[in-house]
C-alpha cells in the first residue's frame, strides 16, 4: 500500500515505518527538519517537507495514498487543536477520493480508567484521563467521516529496555539517582515493546475491517515497582526501595497527562491476537532490563 504516516520518526512511529518498508509498502513521512529528512531517508521513507502543526501547508501536495498511519503527538498545551486542524485537513482532502482510505488513529490506555483488578478489554467503557478526553472525540469524527476506512489502536504503555516509558527510570538509575515511581509500587502498567506495537500496526493496515478497534496490550499488567527495582538492581548491583511520588508531583514536573503513571491498569490484547494473528515477542521486560548494558 501506499502509506502516509505521521511521526515516523518517533518512538512509535519510527519503529512503524521500518516495519511497513520491511513489509513492502510505499511510504512517504512528514519531516520538519533537516535531522528528520535524514532519518526518514536512512529508513527508506519518501519525504514530505511539512510541519504537522500546520497541515493546510502541506496535505494539498499529498501524493495517492492507500492508507494513514496517525502516530504523531505533541505532548504538550496545542495537542488537541493540532490533532483537530490535521483532521480537518485530511478529511477534506480524502472525502474525493474514489476509493476509501485506511485511516489507522493512536488512542492509547489511558482513554480507559483505573481497572481495579479487572482486565479492560475493547468492550470495556471509556474512562479518559481528563488531558485526553478530547481524543474520544476525534475518534467519533473519524468513524463517522465519509471515504475513510478507520481502525483505532490503544496502546499499552510503551516500552523499550532503556526508553518509552522506561526511559525516566533507566536514566535515573544510570545516573545514580533515586528511582521514582507515580502512586505506588503496586500500581499496574499494561505493556508493550515499541517492536511489537509495529507489528501490530502493520497487521491492523493490512487486516482489519473497518470501525474496528484494538488494546495494543502484549502483557496484562507488570506492577511499577517491579519495573523500579529491576533498574536499581541493574545499574546499582542490589534491592533498593524507589521513591514514590504523587501523582500531582509528577504533573508538576511534566503536565497534566503525567497523572497517568498513577493509573493502576490491566488490560487485554486478546483481541488483536484472535483476530489479526499478533503474536507479540517481548514478553518479559523484566529480563530485558537485567541485560542492559551498564
Amino acid at each position: 500500500m501506499r502509506v502516509l504516516v505521521l511521526g515516523g520518526t518517533g518512538s512509535i512511529g519510527a519503529p512503524v515505518l521500518r516495519e511497513l518498508v520491511r513489509c513492502g509498502h510505499e511510504v512517504t513521512a512528514l519531516a520538519r527538519s533537516e535531522r528528520s529528512v535524514k532519518a526518514l531517508a536512512s529508513m527508506a521513507a519518501n519525504v514530505l517537507p511539512g510541519d504537522l502543526r500546520r497541515p493546510g501547508a502541506w496535505v494539498p501536495h499529498l501524493p495517492p495514498l492507500d492508507a494513514v498511519v496517525n502516530v504523531a503527538g505533541t505532548f504538550a498545551e496545542d495537542e488537541e487543536a493540532t490533532d483537530r486542524t490535521l483532521l480537518d485537513q485530511l478529511l477534506a482532502h480524502f472525502r474525493g477520493s474514489g476509493t476509501p482510505v485506511r485511516f489507522i488513529y493512536t488512542g492509547g490506555c489511558w482513554l480507559y480508567g483505573a481497572t481495579d483488578g479487572t482486565v479492560t478489554t475493547e468492550a470495556s467503557a471509556y474512562s479518559p484521563l481528563p488531558a485526553f478526553s478530547w481524543a474520544l472525540r476525534h475518534i467519533e469524527r473519524l468513524q463517522a467521516a465519509s471515504n475513510i476506512w478507520p481502525v483505532v489502536i490503544h496502546p499499552a504503555m510503551v516500552y523499550a529496555a532503556d526508553s518509552g516509558v522506561f526511559g525516566r527510570m533507566y536514566a535515573e538509575a544510570a545516573d545514580g539517582q533515586a528511582v521514582r515511581v507515580v502512586g505506588a509500587e503496586t500500581v499496574r502498567w499494561p505493556l508493550v515493546h515499541r517492536d511489537d506495537l509495529a507489528v501490530l500496526y502493520r497487521l491492523a493496515l493490512e487486516k482489519a475491517p473497518a470501525g474496528e478497534c484494538y488494546i495494543g496490550a502484549a502483557i496484562t499488567g507488570v506492577p511499577v515497582g517491579q519495573i523500579a527495582r529491576a533498574f536499581l538492581r541493574r545499574f546499582r548491583g542490589c534491592d533498593q526501595d524507589p521513591l514514590v511520588i504523587t501523582e500531582q508531583d509528577a504533573v508538576t514536573e511534566f503536565g497534566s497527562w503525567a497523572a497517568g503513571y498513577g493509573r493502576d491498569q490491566l488490560q487485554s490484547g486478546d483481541k488483536a491476537r484472535r483476530t489479526l494473528d499478533w503474536q507479540p515477542s517481548h514478553l518479559d521486560p523484566l529480563h530485558e532490563i537485567a541485560q542492559l548494558d551498564k
